[in-house]
């Protein structure tokens, strides 16, 4: 295990952290690996090729332009998203891309960004190929990429050979929760402090400190767009209208003070979020950006009715997430075109459900019950966009995702942290129910709501 909380916790764009936010990295990494062969002034054209899911669902999913912004030099966490649609027209109004910002090459999008619906490649629905010509249409340089969910992105190679994300070892690996478990046991530490032990292995303590505090202040920060947000449609074609608003004026104009009234302010702040990453605005991959409204709008439901939400407090919920996290991207998968949504909300709903376990001061045998709890409960959920879009039933089912894992942690405290089925059984669960899942209900829009849309 040589993964970190903060590439699970990415800071990126929406609307999708598989379709565009690994899509970016791969386009960037592509021209990088090229430039180390050759100059890029050799380049006279390039050609783009999306397979298996990126190609059915990339357009609602922004791959299209993500790829365009990612050979342009861009990446998901800086790039200015109010200049996104400005590049868009430049680069179909002149026909031109101008490769990490330094080479202007010819480029129509019709010819040069090619969409290959009934193709997948071998290693994953995620695939995609580059490759780049000479004058003389000699191929100078071409590689295939995968984008395997959370924004991560292997080549060919490291696909097949199953290569470890991060090279430097921690101090305390682990692949599944007995080991996590054994580790703490051994050393006394709980979760939290394994994983603050785990991620020195890539920062010091303060980089660690600041940059958990700042995934919390830019989830804060697209929450809070979300609610505000002036727009009445989000984009898209579907016509779906953005509710945080309204539904935020409700709470606080009419409050009814009922205990149910706490699952609308959670409601509130998944769908404030899932309305963002819709709109391609500035998120957090949480582990991804379909799932993301998951554990911000738990975090906010800690930060509103909960008196001991501190920064301590923040810290020990992204850690032990994080953990979370980590045993399901070794032992299943994050990424919804390879085992459906039970791979994104579900794992969100998870790490979500044992993150708050902890803050609650639970035991790790309760945190661990609490995380299992919250992914049994969303076995066999399947990715079934509608118009390829991440909107319905995305943005709701974020919703439930978050009310689950307020539901798993409550559980799990009124427990004692015996549970028959354990977390590493129900990871290996999910990883089957995916294998086993028909592919038109793994993120292509071929199957589900996708094709059963409501009479309405």
């Amino acid at each position: 295990m040589n993964i970190s909380v903060f590439d699970l916790f990415k800071i990126g764009i929406g609307p999708s952290s598989s379709h565009t936010v690994g899509p970016m990295f791969a386009a960037k990494q592509f021209l990088f690996n090229y430039m180390e062969k050759l100059p890029l002034e050799k380049i006279a054209s390039l050609k783009i090729e999306l397979y298996g899911s990126l190609a059915l669902t990339g357009k609602g999913h922004g791959t299209d332009r993500a790829v365009l912004m990612g050979l342009e030099g861009n990446e998901p966490s800086s790039i200015d998203t109010e200049q996104i649609p400005v590049r868009l027209d430049l680069i179909n109004r002149n026909k031109t891309l101008n490769l990490m910002n330094e080479h202007c090459i010819p480029f129509e999008e019709k010819n040069s960004l090619i969409f290959n619906h009934d193709e997948f490649l071998p290693h994953h629905s995620n695939g995609m190929r580059f490759t780049v010509f000479d004058t003389d249409r000699n191929v100078l340089h071409e590689q295939e990429f995968y984008s395997v969910g959370g924004g991560f992105i292997l080549n060919s190679d490291e696909i097949q050979n199953e290569v470890e994300i991060k090279t430097a070892q921690t101090p305390f690996p682990f692949n599944t929760w007995e080991e996590l478990f054994t580790h703490c046991e051994r050393t006394g530490m709980n979760c939290r402090e394994l994983m603050w032990k785990n991620e020195q292995t890539w920062r010091t303590e303060s980089e660690i400190r600041e940059g958990l505090l700042n995934i919390w202040s830019v989830m804060q920060e697209c929450t809070q767009r979300g609610i505000a947000s002036k727009e009445n449609l989000l984009p898209g074609g579907l016509n779906v209208r953005r509710r945080a608003p309204l539904l935020y004026k409700e709470l606080i104009e009419k409050p009814d003070s009922s205990p149910s009234e706490v699952m609308d302010w959670v409601s509130l702040f998944a769908i404030a979020v899932n309305e963002e990453n819709a709109a391609g605005g500035r998120m957090v991959t949480a582990p991804t950006n379909g799932g993301g409204g998951v554990i911000p709008a738990v975090m906010h439901y800690c930060s509103r009715f909960r008196t001991d939400f501190d920064e301590d407090k923040i810290i020990n919920f992204l850690l032990t997430a994080g953990a979370i996290g980590i045993l399901f991207k070794e032992g299943a998968s994050i990424s919804a075109a390879e085992v459906g949504c039970q791979g994104e909300v579900g794992v969100a709903c998870s790490m979500a459900a044992g993150g708050l376990a902890a803050v609650m001061d639970c035991s790790l045998s309760q945190i661990a019950n609490a995380a299992e709890i919250g992914m049994e409960h969303n076995l066999g959920l399947t990715c079934d966009p509608v118009g390829g879009l991440v909107q319905i039933p995305c943005i709701e089912r974020n919703t439930m995702g978050a009310i689950k894992a307020i539901n798993a942690a409550r559980l799990a405290k009124r427990g004692d942290g015996n549970h028959i089925i354990s977390l590493d059984r129900v990871i290996a669960t999910m990883h089957k129910t995916g294998k086993d899942m028909l592919q038109h209900y793994k993120e292509t829009s071929l199957g589900g709501l996708a094709v059963n849309l409501p009479e309405c």
